[in-house]
């Protein structure tokens, strides 16, 4: 005799686990893993807070980047609570052990006046992580699982915006990397276009896009990589007039230029903005990053308080730049902005890293404010901003 659909409900739900919906109620300050098993169109009116969205049509295939354990308790949740029946002895048959449906569905939650939450919006009970997509269940599953990052810090990296000054060596692998992460917004600042001389280091870049704006370029391959990331594009060189108004609203500015007029720009531009700045610099075979923080660490004039002359500062198109070394560094840039999104770990900040790829050594320099320093040495006094010119001495304006 073949069953209906509702005739299979009803004798499966006699075999799996449910819950109702006062128990759930209950457990909401740490509950178990919850699943809601509706398609997108269902959830937009509103989800259990803490809910993951993952459609029925692909739970089978994501739910193992999801739990990745089979012993976590799971509890499945659809408008009625027929559809998670079935869904979960399906969970079961895989060697899902704990798996619960929501007897009643949302439908009942709601009847109850138990709270909601509305995708993107923070939740009634607290919980101020975001009702991700199945899309967002997958692409940031490492992080999701990860402690120290989870569904919290993931909502931080989508409402982080970061801007990157530079779109060589340094900013390809902090474009690329910040886009993987789920950084929600940003920044793209570069006057240059692609030349086949930038390939053998800037890998955001590639050969079909010789010729293209720098900026076009790199937008081009962080929403090939992440598409849910906005990009906002600045083809031009900063200088004192635009440097403000470029770089304000952002939380983070990546410095990743590769000269000195710009680097002492963006220092002095961010005590005034007192945003933080995540530095790079290579030259040749060596790199060095650090964490500038306004008003609580060191600036970079607290390291070096004046542009050198140029003699002692030529470009890498002069004194050349192993290739993979600006990889190196750039993801050590990338991963002190991802920290100081989340808030995770000790930064860079009151140190300086510094990277010898010859001799495989990384050593640590502690740098101090300097309480003299000609740019944050008075809180209430930020600096001018001056445009240095090529020989680095201020430009006349």
């Amino acid at each position: 005799m073949r069953l209906s659909y509702h005739g299979l409900v009803d004798q499966l739900r006699k075999q799996i686990g449910e819950i109702s919906t006062s128990e759930l109620a209950d457990r909401l300050d740490a509950p178990p893993l919850l699943i809601d098993i509706r398609e997108p169109d269902e959830v937009r009116s509103g989800m259990i807070p803490g809910s993951y969205h993952v459609p029925r049509g692909v739970l089978e295939g994501v739910i193992w980047q999801i739990a990745p354990e089979p012993t976590t308790q799971i509890v499945l949740i659809c408008d009625a609570g027929n559809r998670t029946v079935l869904a979960t002895a399906s969970l079961k048959s895989m060697g899902f052990t704990d798996v619960w449906s929501l007897a009643g569905g949302i439908g009942k939650w709601r009847r109850e006046s138990l709270p909601i939450a509305v995708p993107g919006a923070v939740s009634d009970v607290g919980d101020e992580s975001p009702v991700f997509s199945a899309d967002d269940e997958a692409r940031y599953a490492r992080h999701l699982s990860l402690e120290g990052v989870g569904r919290e810090g993931q909502r931080r990296l989508a409402e982080a915006s970061v801007v990157i000054v530079g779109l060589g060596g340094l900013g390809s692998p902090v474009g690329l990397y910040l886009a993987a992460a789920g950084v929600g917004r940003i920044g793209l600042a570069d006057p240059d276009v692609v030349d086949i001389t930038n390939l053998q280091r800037q890998v955001i870049h590639d050969t079909v896009r010789l010729g293209m704006r720098k900026v076009d370029s790199a937008a081009t391959a962080i929403q090939r990589l992440n598409p849910g990331v906005t990009v906002d594009r600045y083809p031009t060189a900063l200088d004192a007039d635009n440097v403000l108004e470029i770089l304000t609203g952002y939380d983070i500015v990546i410095d990743a230029a590769d000269n000195f007029p710009t680097r002492y720009l963006i220092n002095d531009a961010s005590l005034h903005l007192r945003v933080p700045v995540v530095h790079g610099a290579v030259y040749r075979f060596e790199g060095q990053a650090s964490v500038f923080r306004p008003y609580v660490g060191p600036c970079y004039r607290c390291l070096f308080p004046q542009p050198p002359p140029p003699e002692l500062a030529p470009n890498c198109a002069v004194a050349g730049v192993l290739g993979v070394l600006p990889g190196t560094i750039g993801m050590i840039q990338a991963t002190e902005a991802v920290k100081l999104i989340v808030g995770l770990g000790q930064s860079l900040e009151g140190r300086l890293l510094t990277y010898d790829a010859l001799g495989v050594a990384f050593d640590t320099l502690k740098v101090r404010r300097d309480p003299a320093c000609p740019a944050c040495g008075d809180e209430t006094k930020p600096p001018s901003l001056v445009d240095y010119d090529d020989a680095c001495t201020p430009a006349d304006r």
